[in-house]
């Protein structure tokens, strides 16, 4: 679990849902650099390990929705103060 939370893309991943639900290609497109590959598996990581819902509408095409669990909330705050000390800092 630790290697997800702390992976590249599972920080961004925490951040971006840190204040709203996102669908998958909403996701994507606010993490700039990742592929639709590297997404899909580091969510399903994020998925199994707790952290992160996933919620599928039967639509065609289907309509995926990801947010933050309660465990994934908890965690994410001491992210949320790293991210937000690390930008103030960078001009």
């Amino acid at each position: 679990m630790i290697d997800h939370v702390t992976s590249r893309w599972g920080i961004w991943i925490l951040i971006s849902l840190r204040d709203k639900e996102l669908r998958f290609f909403e996701l994507r497109e606010s993490i700039r650099g990742i592929s639709e590959k590297m997404l899909a598996q580091s969510l399903r990581a994020l998925v199994e390990d707790g952290l992160v819902w996933r919620q599928v509408e039967p639509t065609t095409p289907p309509q995926v929705t990801y947010g933050l669990t309660e465990f994934g909330q908890d965690l994410g705050e001491p992210l949320d103060d790293l991210f937000d000390r690390i930008t103030r800092r960078l001009s």
